[in-house]
């Protein structure tokens, strides 16, 4: 079949352009085989990353129709059914090919990893060397305290969810899903010995944890299913099982979600802001930087001046309950 890449192309200095190219191929082929094939017989100066050509090394990593993936992982017969499923008789089928997101290009397909490692480096994905230093004898760990880094270690670092992670986009000193599901990795490890600093640095400002915007979008692109934003999640976890409300804004936000609909099924407006932002009337500054907020919600009749609670209250209640107390039997 003859199938038609469409790639955007950039020089370094130069706007990007996209140039088409027309392939021969097979439904069975990858991606890479096909940028390969024209790199090999239609433009030589065409250039992308490639290693391994079996998902191990993550070289291969570009957004393929819009999505963030491994160009070795994907085949021409997927992307059809995907994208190309509504084809008319005869119609050519179309694939586009761009680099990462949230990187910048270096040319083509190519693009500067030295944020990426940055961050990654940020975290310190490294066992502490005071827990290494064990004389005697290993640090042996039993078949289940292994088992919790078994998802984590499968992270081939290819990028994908960093390119398409919108807190990146938005906040570029936010780390990375890569980052903070590593950070998971170091902080499940019994054989370290700074779980406590690391859950600090992790859950400071919104350059860590608290940055991330829970869209899915790294979990959604991950090829080898580390699920970057359950991670991220457990480290939230382990912040707030070990701090109380005047830890930060942050923690405190999760806090009071929590046991403000544990109170009355749903969020009381009222009081969220007051407990969160004014940390229940110790902050004045943040006290204050609340009443423009609340006086243009009252002029315009959105402030809520009574609270019901909702239907049922009292088995929401008992189903937190329920999973804050299975959450504990577990530490």
């Amino acid at each position: 079949m003859e199938v038609k890449f469409q790639i955007l192309r950039q020089n370094p200095g130069e706007s990007p352009r996209i140039e088409s190219f027309i392939v021969e191929t097979e439904a069975g082929s990858s991606i890479l085989d096909c940028l390969n094939q024209i790199k090999w017989s239609q433009e030589g100066s065409l250039t992308y990353r490639r290693n391994c050509r079996n998902m191990i090394c993550g070289s291969c990593a570009m957004r393929i129709n819009g999505r963030s993936t491994l160009a070795c992982k994907e085949n021409v017969g997927q992307e059809i059914a995907r994208f190309c499923a509504d084809l008319a008789p005869g119609e050519m089928p179309v694939m586009t090919i761009a680099p990462l997101g949230n990187l910048p290009v270096i040319k083509d397909l190519v693009v500067d990893m030295k944020p990426f490692w940055g961050k990654l480096d940020r975290v310190q994905p490294y066992i502490s060397s005071a827990a290494r230093q064990v004389p005697e004898r290993e640090f042996l760990q039993t078949p289940e305290e292994r088992s919790k880094l078994n998802q984590v270690g499968n992270c081939i670092m290819c990028g994908a969810c960093y390119s398409e992670c919108n807190a990146v986009a938005v906040n570029p000193d936010f780390v990375g899903p890569h980052a903070l599901a590593k950070s998971y990795r170091m902080v499940a490890d019994n054989r370290d010995a700074e779980t406590e600093s690391r859950l600090e640095t992790y859950g400071e400002g919104t350059d860590g944890v608290w940055g991330c915007t829970r869209c899915g979008q790294c979990n959604s692109v991950c090829p080898t299913e580390v699920m970057p934003l359950d991670q991220i999640s457990k480290v939230k976890g382990e912040i707030l099982a070990r701090s109380d409300d005047q830890k930060s804004r942050s923690v405190r936000h999760r806090k009071q979600l929590i046991e403000l609909v544990k109170s009355g099924g749903w969020i009381d407006e009222r009081k969220f802001g007051i407990n969160v932002v004014g940390n229940g009337g110790k902050d004045l500054a943040g006290l204050a930087s609340l009443a423009p907020l609340g006086w243009k919600m009252l002029t315009k009749g959105k402030f809520p001046m009574s609270f019901e609670p909702s239907e049922g209250a009292s088995e929401v209640r008992s189903l937190i309950e329920a999973v804050q107390a299975a959450n504990l039997s577990k530490l």
